[in-house]
C-alpha cells in the first residue's frame, strides 16, 4: 500500500518504509504479541497479555509520540508531495479494492475475537499461542482457500533456523553454560546498588547487543541468562523489572540497524523485490538516532517503575 501511495505522489518510498518499520517496531514493544521477543521473555516469566499491556504500554505511547516529532525532522524532504497527484491519490476507491466482503466481515470478527482471548489469559487459562492458533484454524475453515496453497506461503527457512536456535539455546542451559555466564554477571555487579545496576545493565546492554544481532536470537539466549540472576538474587525479581528491562532494550535498541528486528529486514526485501533499495548506511542514519531516543525515554522510566 505504501509503495502504491508513494508512486502515485510522486515520492521516494524509502523514508516511509523505515518511518513504517521503526513506529511498528516502537509499537510492538507494547504487548505480549507485538514482537517476538515478548513472546519469548512471556513463555519464560509466566507473563500474560496484560501484564505486557499495563506494564509496557504508558511508556510506549510516550516514545511513539517522541519518534513522530523526530519524524518529522528526519524525513523533513520527503514530506512534500505534489498537489495534483495528491488530488489523483484521493480520487482512487479503496472499495474497489475488496474482492470477497462476506469474507472481509468474517475476518474481522475473527481478527476481533482473537485480542479478547489475549485480554482474557488470566481467567481462561489458554495461552495466546494457542487462541492465535485457533484464530487461524478459524479462517482456514472460513476462508475459500485450500490449505495446500496457504502453506506456500510459509516461510519455512525462518521455521527451521528458529528451530536449530532454540535447539543450542537448550544444549547451552543443559550444560550450565548460560548459568555461568548469570553468575559472572551477578558478581560483577554485587553489592548493595547491585539489583539497580543490574537493571540498567540490563536496559542499555540489551539495546546495544540487540542492535548488532537480531532481537530474536538474543532474547532467546537471554532468558535462562535472566532466570539464573533471578535465582542468585530474588531481590531482581521484584515487580519483573529485570524482565521489563530485558524487553524494552531488546524490542527498541534493535531499531538501531537494519539487522537488529525482523520486521526491518522484511520490509527491505519487499522493497527490493519492488524497485527501490535502501542501505545499511541509510538506515543507521535514520535508525541510531529512534533507537538513542527511546533509550533516552526508557531508562528513567525503569529507573522510577522497577529499579
Amino acid at each position: 500500500m505504501t509503495l502504491l501511495v508513494c508512486e502515485r505522489l510522486g515520492l521516494n518510498p524509502i523514508p516511509f518504509l523505515i518511518a513504517e518499520a521503526l513506529a511498528s517496531n516502537i509499537g510492538g514493544t507494547a504487548t505480549l504479541v507485538g514482537d517476538p521477543p515478548n513472546i519469548i521473555i512471556a513463555s519464560r516469566a509466566d507473563l500474560t497479555f496484560n501484564d505486557f499491556l499495563v506494564r509496557l504500554a504508558p511508556i510506549v505511547v510516550v516514545i511513539l509520540a517522541a519518534f513522530l516529532l523526530l519524524a518529522r525532522l528526519l524525513f523533513r524532504r520527503s514530506l512534500h508531495g505534489d498537489p495534483a497527484r495528491a488530488a489523483s491519490l484521493m480520487s482512487l476507491d479503496e472499495r474497489e479494492a475488496i474482492t470477497d466482503g462476506k469474507l472481509l466481515v468474517r475476518s474481522g470478527v475473527v481478527l476481533g475475537a482473537i485480542p479478547l482471548g489475549f485480554l482474557l489469559q488470566r481467567q481462561t487459562g489458554v495461552s495466546p499461542s494457542v487462541v492465535a492458533l485457533v484464530g487461524a484454524g478459524v479462517m482456514i475453515l472460513l476462508a475459500p482457500v485450500k490449505p495446500r496453497d496457504l502453506l506456500v506461503d510459509v516461510e519455512w527457512e525462518s521455521l527451521l533456523f528458529f528451530i536449530g536456535l532454540f535447539i543450542l539455546v537448550g544444549a547451552l542451559v543443559h550444560v550450565g553454560a548460560l548459568e555461568l555466564l548469570a553468575e559472572q554477571i551477578a558478581n560483577v555487579t554485587n553489592g548493595a546498588v547491585a539489583p539497580t545496576l543490574m537493571v540498567m545493565v540490563m536496559r542499555v546492554g540489551s539495546a546495544v547487543v540487540s542492535a548488532v544481532v537480531d532481537n530474536i536470537p538474543y532474547v532467546t539466549a537471554m532468558t535462562p541468562v535472566v532466570e539464573s540472576l533471578i535465582a542468585l538474587n530474588p531481590a531482581l525479581g521484584t515487580d519483573g523489572g529485570l524482565w521489563w528491562a530485558l524487553a524494552l532494550g531488546a524490542d527498541l535498541g534493535g531499531n538501531a540497524t537494519l539487522i537488529g528486528v525482523s520486521a526491518n529486514v522484511v520490509i527491505v526485501g519487499i522493497a527490493a523485490r519492488n524497485g527501490p533499495h535502501t542501505s545499511f548506511g541509510q538506515w543507521l542514519k535514520d535508525g541510531i538516532p529512534t533507537a538513542a531516543l527511546s533509550i533516552a525515554i526508557s531508562v528513567p522510566y525503569v529507573l522510577l517503575r522497577y529499579a
